[in-house]
């Protein structure tokens, strides 16, 4: 066995026990009781120690030397700048500093889950203070190694290859033109005759109405499931996926698009190349390109109107009432309106949630803030770019998150990239597929057959802007995302 099998070996052996860890983590998040948590924690501190260090074994570097020596194909070459891009990553960071933020994530995302309900800011900044300061501590050791801010290297990890320079540049752009666009949009939704959810949706109705979408979806359930979770997410391995929602029976708006959302990211896991199963090249490009495909379901597919006509006609199997007319369901999901939470917000106004997230932990990383001005800045910024103010209203305010409780800044650009993507990638998609047929006809194949050839089974074998060129002939274009904006809401 030479080196570079060696590696794809050892690779395999890392991903087989971040399957296990995956698990434990969709487990504790969904079907958990309460009463595990501690214990629980505990155990993924100890999991989450021995992945570091199997996967930071000092032989790995001579085996790394050897492979770089062999003549490998284009593909092996990939798997090797992969394997070898994570294997630096890891030994950036000491076995103590993992352990130490697993314990304190567990423990704050936990205790966020009364917090929030409770708007008990002042609980959950004792603990949060902890998971700062380990997320600072790690993003500096980051940022000395790689020469760049704290909040670049932690940007890293989710986005390869981007740096805030460039996300400051893109989104100054959207903010000269975005906040016209809500306000010429609630304008002129301003007559529309909506008929909001009034009645009451029982949860199992609700549920066989999201399988049933999942279905259309073309979701493989013999790969993967639908489960409930506080927080609604993606989760466990490509041929094990797990996906969450959450029901309120006082509307169902949100439950029925969340899973479409969240079928796009199931979908990208169950397409991903499974003869690169168990290295980092088999894995999703970055979090951009992840939220790409869940956006790419929730907003190019599942708000446009022949879609819609799937989702009136499947509700009528389980719900009665003229909210689920398509015409009136076309005009609840392109509804514009300026609300406090993220999770909720329509299309339009969605990018302004994450900005005001980025420039936030951009800065908290950085050291320019204090975890304790959050609440004050989160305030200020929502009056500018939505005119709410949630002062003394953390549950929507700054605790309606659960990313910031595990430590993951960083993250939050990717939902707005991921939307600059999807509005590309559907660009690209109609120069060669009819894909307003292929929805109304109820086969989706040929929209699913363009995402698997180009995007899904390329897995991390490209670089972002290699994928992305390759699929659609440019890198990242943002004009893309304000003509589809602009088409669906002006239009």
């Amino acid at each position: 066995m030479n080196a570079f099998q060696k590696l794809v070996e050892h690779s395999n052996k890392v991903s087989n026990f971040r399957h296990l860890s995956s698990i434990v983590g969709w487990d504790q998040a969904a079907v958990m009781p309460s009463g595990g948590a501690e214990a629980r924690s505990n155990a993924m501190a100890e999991l989450e120690v021995h992945i570091h260090s199997l996967m930071t074994q000092p032989h790995l570097g001579d085996l790394f030397a050897q492979a770089e020596a062999q003549t490998l194909s284009a593909s092996e070459q990939a798997v090797l700048r992969e394997m070898k891009r994570e294997w630096q990553q890891a030994n950036l960071l000491p076995e103590s500093l993992v352990h130490a933020q697993s314990l304190a994530g567990s423990k704050c995302e936990h205790a966020w889950r009364s917090q929030r309900g409770n708007n008990d800011w002042d609980g959950f900044e004792k603990n949060w203070a902890e998971v700062v300061k380990l997320s600072q501590e790690e993003a500096q050791i980051r940022a000395e190694a790689t020469e760049t801010t704290p909040y670049d290297a932690m940007l890293d990890i989710y986005e390869p290859g981007t740096t805030s320079a460039a996300l400051d540049t893109l989104f100054a752009d959207v903010k000269t033109w975005l906040p016209s666009l809500i306000d010429e949009a609630i304008e002129k939704q301003k007559h529309n005759n909506i008929l909001l959810p009034s009645g009451h949706y029982p949860t199992d109705k609700q549920k066989a109405l999201g399988l049933e979408v999942m279905k259309l979806l073309q979701f493989n359930f013999e790969h993967g499931r639908l489960d409930e979770s506080v927080h609604p997410f993606c989760g466990g391995v490509s041929t094990d996926v797990r996906i969450t929602t959450r029901y309120d029976e006082n509307e169902f708006v949100q439950s029925l698009m969340g899973i479409v959302h969240e079928t796009g990211h199931a979908r990208y896991e169950q397409g991903l190349p499974q003869s690169l199963a168990g290295t980092p090249a088999g894995e999703a490009r970055s979090m951009g390109i992840h939220e790409a495909q869940s956006l790419f379901f929730e907003m190019q597919l599942g708000r446009s109107e022949a879609f819609v006509d799937h989702l009136a006609r499947l509700a009528a199997n389980h719900f009665q009432g003229a909210e689920f007319e398509q015409e009136n369901l076309s005009k609840i999901y392109t509804h514009v309106n300026k609300g406090f939470i993220r999770v909720d917000a329509d299309e339009l106004t969605y990018p302004a949630h994450v900005i005001l997230r980025y420039e936030i932990e951009r800065d908290l990383m950085n050291g320019a803030i204090k975890h304790t001005d959050v609440p004050e800045l989160w305030n200020e910024k929502m009056k500018a770019y939505l005119g709410l103010s949630t002062e003394g209203n953390y549950k929507n305010g700054c605790l309606q998150d659960i990313h910031w409780t595990d430590g993951s800044f960083g993250y939050f650009p990717s939902y707005t990239l991921g939307a600059m993507y999807a509005s590309q990638f559907m660009a690209a998609m109609k120069q060669t597929v009819d894909v307003d047929a292929a929805i109304r006809s109820g086969d989706l194949s040929p929209v699913f057959t363009w995402l698997a050839d180009n995007i899904w089974s390329k897995g991390s074998l490209l670089t972002t802007d290699e994928l992305v060129s390759k699929a659609t002939g440019e890198v990242l274009n943002a004009k893309h995302f304000k003509a589809h904006l602009e088409n669906r809401y002006l239009g």
